[in-house]
């Protein structure tokens, strides 16, 4: 490493040679125009790409959040050169940097400090105070940190290391978290993140600390150029990554960018009013199932209690949280004819009901697609005499949404009839049975004005129209509708991830997106030892990932042994122990998640036309798109838009900075921001 270091060194006195010499000057057209008029910098980020996991998790921040970004495959053959040219040019006389920061593998892209591509790049970051984010390197001088093997530093495999966000870090782009921030350890056996943790040297501030005390992410400023350093390596999918990726495009942008990030978590639970069938643990199915043997059909249904009601309400207000009751009121109604005539249930959450949100699950949870044909397992749709599938008809369920809102509009229930959730996502296609939608289902979403309706992420995890109308996909919880206690979910487990020698089903063996556990868990604990945890960590990795999809239960898990709290408390502490109170979690109701997911894909679609326009020029920063498509938009506190007469806050706080989906006011072509002094 030592031979390496010396040899980077004598390539960066090298290039300071040649600067120092005047026969690298073709790469700084505008230094002089620069330095007597404010150069103009687009909002867009330069992305030179080595194919590696680490580039590759920030591109997929960039994308994510709506940030532009150009790539340039730095081994493809025929690549554009990294000269003056590319990078920079003048705009109606005015010095324009072409890209507001680099994304970099690492400290010398282009394999020699020397590398005439690589002083091209130095000298623009230089001449337009550019930044470039080193995406994974090791700690050595030439990033301004001291050998691993000097001053107590230290390499290696960082699973399950707790590492802590300086005072300089919250101070500046990472002021959005609050805790220490503890490397993934999923498997033990298995080693998932390697680092080295040398100490900073003069020009250089850590950001985040190693607990040896060396750095694994900072700040090193030198040769009027600054690099954000990481030397620990990473994918999108770790955690330790998404918690900081915020941070690494806020500081790439100097927190002035198109694009936003919200930490988004909200959950649905389904079938409120209906019991829900219980898991037959001695035959391994749910009665009502096709494939179940009759003798499971005496199971006792699950059904929330009005104490289970309360609870819930409870747990809100303690929890700052707000649930997403998704009901179907006339399987309520039958179950109170079949059980005395009196709901307690029903009295406690129409009681409560303004603590709540309603959602329309339809009357009785009815299959909405094709007529099914039950005689056969799977169950198939049935044909017509011509070989046409039959249809439930746009009557029948037109009359499943609009009965629940009658009934709901005779409760006083707060129903926002734009929205809506089939029983089962039913109307919409399932494979293999019903590989299109039900030709009936637009209509009746349109009789009722719903223009919001869920579906499965697991199956369609975009977002499509259906006639008029959206869907809003949503992430299934691995916590099932038919279980109300720990050991009957765990026994479900079992049976679903245990491979046939070991007495499951073999599903885990024969499917591709599914792995085996190496024995069953034991039902009495494998619930809280390994279930929650699991399922914690997966929805907070949405919750982490600027990911607005509800994630759904169902009201049985919220009966009997109430087992989904466990999983949520997990959520919701984890989340509290990393971030600060200026990050809260965002808590939409369906359609606003909807509209969040339309916004992005008219973003998307305009920056992949190339139809934006977005710069910086000193405190002024203008966007411009196409007409109706809202542009997201990040920006520092104390920054204001302008208006036809005066000026206006922007945006709304989230995580230390401003941002909105903004579009041009009155009269105005283009989004004119001001920023503070």
């Amino acid at each position: 490493m030592k031979a390496k270091a010396l040899k980077l060194g004598r390539t960066r006195l090298a290039l300071t040679a040649l600067m120092a010499a005047g026969l690298l000057s073709t790469a700084v057209p505008a230094a002089n125009a620069a330095a007597t008029a404010s150069p103009r910098i687009d909002l867009k980020v330069l992305v030179l790409d080595d194919g590696g996991s680490a580039v590759g998790a920030i591109v997929a921040e960039l994308k994510n959040t709506g940030v532009p970004y150009q790539t340039v495959e730095l081994n493809a053959a025929g690549r554009p050169t990294i000269d003056a040219a590319f990078l920079s040019d003048t705009v109606s006389g005015r010095p324009r940097a072409k890209f507001q920061g680099v994304v970099t593998p690492n400290e010398i892209p282009f394999g020699s400090a020397a590398a005439p591509e690589q002083a091209a790049l130095a000298a623009y970051e230089t001449t337009f105070g550019i930044r470039q984010v080193d995406a994974y390197t090791w700690a050595h001088p030439e990033v301004g940190i001291d050998y691993t093997d000097q001053n107590g530093g230290w390499s290696g495999v960082l699973d399950g290391a707790k590492s802590q966000v300086t005072a300089a870090g919250k101070a500046g782009p990472f002021g959005y978290l609050d805790g220490p921030l503890t490397f993934e350890d999923n498997d033990p056996s298995v080693p998932e993140s390697y680092g080295y943790a040398g100490h900073p040297r003069d020009g250089f501030t850590s950001y985040l600390d190693a607990p040896t005390g060396g750095t694994l992410l900072g700040q090193y400023t030198h040769d009027n150029r600054s690099e954000l350093v990481i030397t620990f390596a990473y994918n999108q999918y770790q955690e330790q990554f998404q918690v900081l990726a915020k941070g690494i495009v806020e500081w790439l942008t100097q927190g002035i960018h198109l694009g936003q990030s919200r930490n988004y978590f909200t959950v649905h639970v389904d079938d409120v009013f209906a019991p829900d069938s219980r898991w037959d643990t001695v035959n391994n199915c749910t009665p009502g199932d096709f494939d179940c043997p009759a003798g499971g059909s005496a199971s006792t249904d699950i059904r929330m209690t009005a104490a289970d009601a309360q609870y819930a309400a409870q747990w809100e207000q303690t929890n700052g949280f707000t649930f997403d009751m998704v009901f179907n009121a006339g399987s309520g109604e039958e179950w109170k004819t079949e059980n005395g005539g009196t709901d307690a249930l029903a009295a406690q959450l129409l009681a409560d009901k303004a603590k709540f949100r309603w959602v329309n699950h339809t009357y009785t949870h009815e299959f909405l697609g094709c007529v099914q044909d039950n005689t056969v397992v799977p169950w198939q749709c049935k044909k017509n005499a011509d070989g046409s599938t039959q249809w439930m008809s746009r009557a029948d369920i037109s009359a499943q949404i609009s009965q629940n809102n009658t009934w709901a509009a005779q409760k006083g229930l707060p129903v926002d009839r734009s929205e809506l959730v089939t029983g089962e996502h039913s109307g919409m296609k399932v494979l293999p049975q019903q590989p299109d939608d039900n030709p009936n289902l637009a209509g009746a979403l349109a009789d009722n004005g719903v223009k919001w309706t869920g579906s499965d992420a697991s199956r369609e995890p975009d977002q499509r129209a259906v006639g008029a109308a959206m869907t809003v996909p949503r992430h299934p919880m691995n916590v099932y509708y038919n279980v109300g206690k720990a050991a009957e979910m765990t026994d479900e487990y079992n049976w679903l991830y245990t491979s046939k020698a070991n007495g499951g089903s073999g599903v885990c063996e024969n499917n591709p997106a599914s792995t085996c556990m190496p024995a069953p868990l034991d039902t009495a604990t494998g619930y809280q030892t390994y279930i929650v945890p699991r399922e914690a960590k997966t929805a907070l990795s949405h919750v982490l990932w600027n990911d607005p999809r509800p994630h759904y239960v169902h009201q049985s898990n919220l009966a009997e042994e109430r087992i989904l709290y466990p999983v949520l408390d997990k959520v919701l502490a984890d989340y509290k122990a990393l971030y600060a109170d200026s990050a809260p979690i965002v808590n939409l109701r369906e359609k606003d998640a909807g509209t969040e997911f339309s916004r992005r894909a008219s973003w998307d679609k305009a920056l992949a036309a190339g139809s934006v326009t977005a710069y910086r020029i000193g405190d002024t920063v203008t966007v411009q798109g196409p007409k109706g498509v809202a542009a997201p938009i990040t920006a520092p506190e104390g920054t204001r838009k302008q208006l036809l007469l005066g000026t206006t806050a922007f945006g709304t706080p989230y995580a230390g900075q401003r941002s909105d989906w903004s579009s041009p006011e009155l009269l105005q072509s283009a989004i004119t921001l001001k920023l503070p002094a």
